[in-house]
């Protein structure tokens, strides 16, 4: 997406309507169109990053099921596709921090950073209280809590790897986001599941 591209090239300032036409082969009149301000246009490109992050993260969820792996290890695959690992996530990394600045100012922008980030922790403690059910988290565990503490880890660790791509200490990145995440979720998953014991036993 030509608006993304231009945020993560050369930040959020440099995204102006005649650049977006240029860079996608349109008109500026059919850009204008679409979209009347910057903060259009940036809402759109954070929307659709957003909508790439969760359909990569409903996959992952899918296959986690199919394979009958551990809801633990699922939530852990599904939080590191917010972590700029790769080219295409450090580009939706860009874009949602330059979302989430401008939000600062921007009380439109700001309802939709935060109700994204109400959705990301919803389903973390959806997936606690899943946990809870099954046997891996136990019985008085607050989801809530939990989920505020793996999302903040999660977005920390992501500023984290974008800083230090090659990661730190000559420990790679994609190693010390796995540590990091298995280690957090340690805390809150600290029994196995019993439907998947049930049917071995069955």
């Amino acid at each position: 997406m030509a608006v993304c591209g231009l945020i993560s090239e050369h930040g959020l300032d440099a995204v102006t309507v005649a650049r977006t036409a240029a860079a996608a082969g349109i008109s500026v009149g059919l850009v204008q169109h679409y979209f009347r301000t910057k903060d259009d246009m940036l809402l759109h490109a954070f929307n659709h990053v957003s909508a790439h992050i969760r359909s990569r993260v409903d996959e992952r969820v899918r296959d986690g099921a199919r394979h009958r792996q551990p809801i633990a290890a699922i939530l852990g695959e599904a939080l590191t596709e917010f972590i700029p690992l790769d080219e295409t996530r450090r580009t939706e990394f860009r874009v949602a921090r330059a979302f989430a600045g401008r939000a600062l100012d921007a009380p439109a922008l700001a309802e939709v950073d935060n109700e994204t980030a109400r959705a990301l922790r919803k389903d973390i403690a959806q997936a606690v209280h899943n946990g809870k059910e099954c046997g891996e988290v136990q019985e008085d565990v607050d989801p809530w809590p939990a989920a505020v503490r793996l999302a903040a880890v999660t977005e920390g660790l992501a500023m984290q790897v974008y800083r230090d791509p090659a990661g730190v200490n000559g420990t790679p990145a994609a190693d010390l986001v796995t540590s990091v995440i298995e280690a957090e979720l340690a805390i809150v998953f600290t029994g196995e599941c019993r439907q998947y014991a049930d049917k071995a036993n069955a």
